[in-house]
């Protein structure tokens, strides 16, 4: 991303999305087994099908793109690089989630990894708020979406400890 606003406010969110729809497609890339892999582990009552996680994720990949544009626009990389540096940081918090869950098969690590996304996502959520409170907006969906996943994360890490020790 430039450090000034372009011209082309469009292409500045184009840019926004292809960085958020990147990372989803780094933890894609870790999941090519999961549905098989996920259907195999015991799961909670409240846990959702697997067809759920696709269109929610892509749902929440979009809104993350379209907040972190906002930001930007609100005074571009050297303004807000505490945000949009949170931003970036959570967005490889949650493709490296994929990969410890998913392609390594590490529950603990995976859960830990989950914490910590939540907290950079809190923090995350808190500075786009100030810097244009439509942005932290909408965030909120993603971390409600993080939160019960941490929890699932939990649950199904404590039921399958031989498969996700």
């Amino acid at each position: 991303m430039p450090s000034t606003r372009p011209m082309q406010p469009w292409l500045g969110l184009a840019g926004w999305w292809l960085l958020s729809f990147a990372a989803a497609a780094v933890g894609a890339l870790a999941s090519i087994q999961a549905r098989a892999f996920y259907g195999q582990l015991a799961q909670p009552p409240w846990a959702p099908p697997a067809a759920v996680f696709g269109p929610v994720w892509t749902l929440l990949y979009a809104l993350m793109g379209l907040a972190a544009w906002q930001v930007w626009r609100a005074g571009g990389w050297s303004r807000r690089r505490v945000a949009l540096g949170l931003f970036v940081a959570q967005l490889a918090a949650n493709a490296g989630w994929s990969w410890l869950f998913f392609g390594w098969h590490l529950g603990g690590a995976a859960f830990a990894d989950i914490v910590v996304l939540w907290l950079l996502l809190v923090a995350t959520v808190r500075v786009f708020w100030r810097a244009r409170p439509v942005a932290g907006a909408l965030l909120l969906p993603y971390l409600g979406w993080v939160s019960f996943a941490a929890a699932l994360n939990w649950r199904v890490w404590q039921l399958n400890p031989l498969a996700l020790g």
